[in-house]
């Protein structure tokens, strides 16, 4: 369990490392200027009053379906809504007709000049948008350079997010299993036992055999367990035969288990004689000395291996 420990914790630094690898790589890679987020872009979006007139000259900035952001030469931000009346084209050309073009052809760099009246929701509904061929041609070399590098951030983010969820992931772990370590030297009674004996004899009577059977069932059905066995006596007798007799029942319960329900050894703790040490009831009479002529069989569940993590169960 503490090899399982140290490489979990080593599992965790890598991943740790290795997230702080890519984003400072994502930071070093980022050759465009960042974007807003849209909350911040529509608060500093400046409102044009519902069918007002409006012309001006500007650069596109983000856009998003037909809906664009315009930046004029005071810094001033715009939303413009392109729909089916729109005209796009460019300045120029035969007859000075101009080239038409669809909204989504309207590329973030382009200079534009935008002729339209305002909605109620502040924007402006574009009724022209012109621009020069040149300016087109600027537009979509910087697309070509710059969209490349947003995708490839986009990528990163994505991949440093995985990241940090499996960093996550492994520190949970780590604690998991810190917990099973620390719980290692901890046990959980399960269930427990307690068969009688006749005087002077270590004995099992058909009613111990029984109860014992009954916790056999138990034991064979649990995972990562061990079986406490103590012998107990009566107040009677010298004490050398009370420690030899209290001995001799555990020994006696202990054998009954490992050989008739083949639980293994490894499974019990050394049996433990306590002679007349641990009285459960006044020894001045019969049946208080009947009930301290007993062996006491407990079943202790180790906290920490029946604590289970993801995926995985107690040996």
């Amino acid at each position: 369990m503490r090899i399982s420990a140290v490489n979990s914790r080593r599992s965790l630094n890598f991943a740790m490392a290795f997230v702080l690898m890519m984003f400072g790589w994502a930071v070093a890679s980022a050759q465009a200027p960042t974007t807003q987020s849209p909350n911040d872009r529509n608060m500093s979006l400046r409102s044009v009053p519902n069918g007002a007139k409006m012309k001006f000259r500007g650069v596109v900035i983000d856009h998003n379906g037909d809906t664009f952001t315009v930046r004029d030469r005071n810094r001033a931000d715009y939303s413009v809504v392109i729909n089916s009346r729109t005209s796009i084209k460019t300045h120029g050309g035969f007859l000075r007709s101009g080239k038409s073009y669809a909204a989504d052809e309207l590329l973030r760099g382009l200079i534009v000049e935008v002729e339209g009246r305002g909605d109620d929701q502040g924007n402006l509904v574009a009724e022209k948008v012109r621009f020069d061929e040149s300016n087109m041609r600027a537009a979509i070399t910087s697309d070509t350079r710059v969209s490349p590098v947003e995708e490839n951030q986009r990528k990163v983010a994505g991949q440093i997010d995985e990241l940090y969820a499996v960093a996550a992931e492994a520190r949970q772990e780590v604690t998991r299993v810190d917990q099973r370590v620390t719980a290692l030297d901890d046990y959980d009674q399960s269930a427990a036992v307690s068969v009688t004996f006749h005087v002077n004899s270590a004995v099992l009577s058909p009613e111990a055999k029984q109860q014992l059977d009954e916790f056999a069932v138990k034991a064979l059905a649990a995972k990562a367990y061990m079986i406490e066995v103590s012998g107990h006596t009566d107040s009677t007798g010298s004490e050398a035969r009370n420690n030899r007799l209290s001995r001799d029942r555990a020994d006696a319960v202990m054998q009954y288990l490992a050989v008739h329900h083949k639980i293994p050894m490894r499974r019990f703790s050394s049996p433990m004689g306590y002679a007349k040490a641990e009285p459960v009831a006044d020894n001045r009479t019969a049946a208080g000395r009947a009930q301290n002529r007993r062996v006491e069989v407990k079943m202790l569940l180790n906290r920490g291996l029946n604590q289970t993590s993801k995926g995985t169960s107690p040996e």
